[in-house]
């Protein structure tokens, strides 16, 4: 945690004084801080971190227009910080290259919590590396009109490669590994983000939609990837008529 880099971007000065402070409380030591749209891509330009911590709602602009530009500078992990919490806004903002979401008012250990299961995450991809099977021994699973390839990381739709953020790709390739079982949005949030649930209730269910927007003919009218009343979401095993 010594060499990670964190950004926070915020035009309110106590939430940054509070973010620094329980950041800094558990480890993290380099910790950057910006007021403006301006600012925020200056020290991303400059520092190129891992961590940023992105307002949507600056002085000079929204955090959702330099969501993109801050990932030229080192492809940073982005959370948004915003007190927008419909599910038209989270929509936007993971459209916009966001990988995690959180509303104001919030408790600045879930911060903590959501940067350190990230880091989890990585060093688990990292050191997995090595253990991928040769490229004729991948793993694919196949789904009627679509196919996931775990090592390539590729979906492919009626035989034509789907783009897939990591995080939808991540909860589709859940889903693939688990077939036919229900999980709750808990269990998901536990699963691809490793936090114990400590997701946003907006999270689960935009990633659900957004994976059928990929998988789906009809995504109002799923086949594959299922609501279980009460329950949660399944991926059937083959497609499902209503």
């Amino acid at each position: 945690m010594n060499d990670i880099k964190i950004v926070i971007v915020d035009d309110e000065s106590s939430i940054i004084t509070m973010l620094q402070m329980v950041l800094r409380k558990e480890g993290f030591q380099h910790i950057y801080t910006a007021a403006s749209c301006r600012e925020a891509l200056e020290v991303a330009r400059r520092v190129r971190p891992e961590i940023v911590l992105l307002d949507i709602m600056l002085p000079d602009g929204s955090g959702l227009d330099i969501c993109s530009r801050i990932r030229e500078y080192g492809n940073p992990h982005i959370l948004f910080l915003t007190a927008r919490a419909s599910d038209l806004d989270v929509l936007t903002g993971f459209a916009m290259g966001g990988d995690d979401y959180i509303t104001k008012p919030f408790n600045p250990l879930e911060i903590v919590a959501r940067i350190k299961a990230r880091l989890r995450r990585q060093d688990a991809e990292n050191s997995s590396v090595m253990l991928i099977p040769p490229r004729s021994e991948a793993v694919k699973y196949e789904f009627g009109h679509f196919v996931v390839n775990e090592a390539e990381g590729e979906l492919l739709v009626d035989g034509q490669p789907v783009s897939c953020p990591a995080q939808v790709f991540q909860l589709l390739l859940h889903f693939c590994k688990h077939p036919g079982i229900v999980f709750t949005r808990t269990q998901l949030y536990e699963a691809v983000w490793g936090i114990d649930g400590l997701g946003d209730d907006s999270t689960v269910p935009v990633h659900i939609r957004r994976i059928r927007e990929r998988i789906e003919q009809d995504p109002g009218n799923p086949k594959y990837l299922l609501t279980i009343r009460g329950l949660g979401y399944k991926l059937a095993k083959g497609p499902q008529e209503s």
